[in-house]
């Protein structure tokens, strides 16, 4: 391998005294990428029972040739608070279940289904949580779901569920998530091809199981680590349907919120934000940016030789964010206008404790299986695929009309506004010089400037005002409003009224 020694050189960088300074506070064990793991789950105060959803018994199996690869049951979720206009969850049609994955050794993977309430000809659109490893319930209780959970562990209707406009998928992914679990090692992913054959798999059979939504509009969506997953599926579903594989899937755009999707462009704009930002000064900035050169080599290593050079950059890379952390004082990086209590950035505890009440586990029909909210066991797992550029696959998806909307809440560090603009402004295709010459317009909602918008063609950037990482629960109108223009293509009009909460059925 002809760039061995530039490996090594990096190797022996991360793990020199130079590197621990105070300056760049490089790791100095392999045991990083594990305390990265933990330290994520940790700051939003999440503790799960176990590392990662690897089961002893398959819960579901069946001797049958013929058995469904789907089991699903209607969701009756117990304790629902009724809304001020007295509906309830019984009057929309809520689905929970498994999906027994093709081409895996025996994984299984869990999903919620929640119905439009406005009309069932609406897209259908999917969401991802990224992580890598977190389930997908995070957004569906804290941020664009039907409902969100109460002090008391009870639900309340979300005024701005995105249901409201859609057909609403989220799936425990990758395999190990969540409520998602497989009873054979070898089914925990390591790229973007295992996970994104994975969704397309779960597709398929879901259209067959509900084939009155098959010919709907179908988006994908997601937010953070999803900003790898959600291309390589949009990719993996545009070459399926190219392929003639099953069912067509109608594909119509893809939305990617804050982001990680070309870490080459992204890591670059890090110390530039926080100093923007007042998170560092310019003296700060100065000193870790000397890594920065570093880190972009063992990035573009990482795209011509693999393994080896994908965690070298991993770890180099990652040095550069926490040297901004360790000089930012307890900064949340997920909303740099809040500080970190102790450890605790944020406080998602209740998922843990609403989804392992009984009552709920057996309306969901999961069984003896643990939730595992964050799994560290599958964050490592994708530490080969982190520093991959997945902007690469983008183009070709513009180019036949596929429509893509990057947005970023403006105070969040972690996958920031000005790293996701560079990338979206650097990348190449067909209306690259159009795009970039684009005014920057208002995106106004209820008469008030919700963020600041470019556009051209199939492309639209949208950088949210008054939000951090999780634009939905940040700005919970403005994101609802974003998904219904943008899937009608109409981001640029202005909301003229309040919508009604519940629309007629």
């Amino acid at each position: 391998m002809k760039h061995f020694p530039l490996l090594i050189f990096i190797v022996v960088l991360l793990l020199s005294p130079l590197c621990s300074n105070a300056f760049l506070r490089l790791p100095s064990d392999v045991e990083f990428p594990s305390t990265q793991a933990e330290k994520l789950i940790r700051d939003l105060n999440l503790f799960p029972k176990k590392l990662v959803n690897i089961a002893d018994r398959d819960y579901l199996s069946s001797s049958s040739p013929d058995a469904p690869k789907i089991v699903e049951k209607p969701l009756k979720f117990p304790d629902l608070i009724e809304d001020s206009s007295g509906v309830s969850v019984q009057d929309f049609a809520h689905h929970a279940g498994y999906f027994n994955i093709e081409h895996s050794h025996s994984a299984r993977m869990f999903y919620f289904f929640f119905e439009s309430r406005n009309s069932k000809k609406d897209p259908v659109v999917i969401w991802l949580t990224g992580g890598p490893g977190c389930s997908s319930e995070l957004a569906l209780f804290y941020e664009n779901g039907p409902f969100s959970i109460a002090k008391n562990l009870s639900l309340v209707w979300n005024e701005y569920g995105w249901d409201k406009v859609s057909n609403l998928l989220y799936v425990d992914q990758p395999i190990g998530t969540g409520f998602s679990y497989s009873t054979d090692k070898r089914d925990i992913r390591h790229d973007e091809d295992g996970v994104s054959n994975d969704l397309y798999d779960f597709l398929q059979a879901f259209f067959v199981k509900h084939p009155e939504f098959a010919k709907n509009d179908f988006y994908i969506t997601g937010e953070s680590y999803a900003g790898h997953y959600i291309p390589a599926f949009a990719a993996r579903v545009h070459r399926g349907n190219k392929a003639k594989e099953g069912i067509h899937i109608n594909l119509k755009g893809f939305a990617i919120g804050n982001g990680l999707t070309e870490p080459g462009i992204q890591y670059g704009a890090y110390t530039d934000y926080a100093l923007d930002m007042g998170v560092i000064s310019k003296s700060d900035h100065d000193r870790i940016n000397k890594v920065l050169p570093v880190c972009e080599t063992a990035i573009k290593l990482c795209g011509t030789d693999g393994t080896i050079s994908c965690m070298a950059s991993y770890l180099v890379c990652n040095g550069i964010f926490n040297s901004i952390i360790a000089h930012a004082g307890g900064v949340n990086y997920y909303d740099v206008r809040k500080k970190c209590e102790g450890s605790l950035c944020y406080d998602f505890s209740n998922l843990d404790k609403f989804l392992n009440q009984k009552p709920v586990r057996d309306a969901l029909g999961v069984g003896d299986i643990e939730f595992v909210s964050c799994s560290p066991t599958v964050y490592q797992a994708m530490l080969v695929d982190w520093m991959r550029n997945l902007e690469a696959g983008i183009p070709a998806l513009l180019e036949d009309g596929v429509k893509l909307l990057v947005y970023a809440g403006e105070y969040d560090l972690i996958c920031n506004w000005l790293g996701n603009s560079r990338w979206v402004h650097a990348m190449e295709w067909s209306g690259q010089k159009e795009f970039k010459s684009s005014p920057e317009l208002p995106f106004v909602v209820d008469g008030s400037e919700a963020g600041l918008l470019k556009s051209h063609g199939p492309l639209n950037f949208l950088k949210v005002h008054d939000a951090g990482h999780m634009v939905p629960m940040d700005q919970p109108k403005a994101a609802l409003e974003m998904l219904k223009r943008w899937m009608d293509s109409s981001l640029t009009e202005s909301s003229a009224e309040p919508e009604i909460l519940i629309s007629s059925v």
